[in-house]
């Protein structure tokens, strides 16, 4: 059995209240890289492009406040 496998098993046999701990914790690592990941973006300049559509449209009068 891959270790996969058993995580899996080892998860289905989770109390409920510990399933629901796990999958928070697993929900928070996916943000934290998500994070992670749109910071090393900016910092790279591969964002940049953002910036430059929001001033064309802000430049075209097509720019709203939030």
């Amino acid at each position: 059995m891959s270790k996969v496998n058993k995580i899996k098993a080892a998860i289905e046999a989770l109390p409920e209240e510990e399933y629901v701990q796990l999958r928070r914790w697993f929900s928070e690592k996916d943000w934290e890289k998500w994070d992670r990941k749109i910071e090393l973006d900016s910092e790279s300049g591969r964002l940049d492009f953002l910036i430059k559509e929001a001033l064309d449209e802000k430049e075209k009068g097509k720019f709203k406040k939030l």
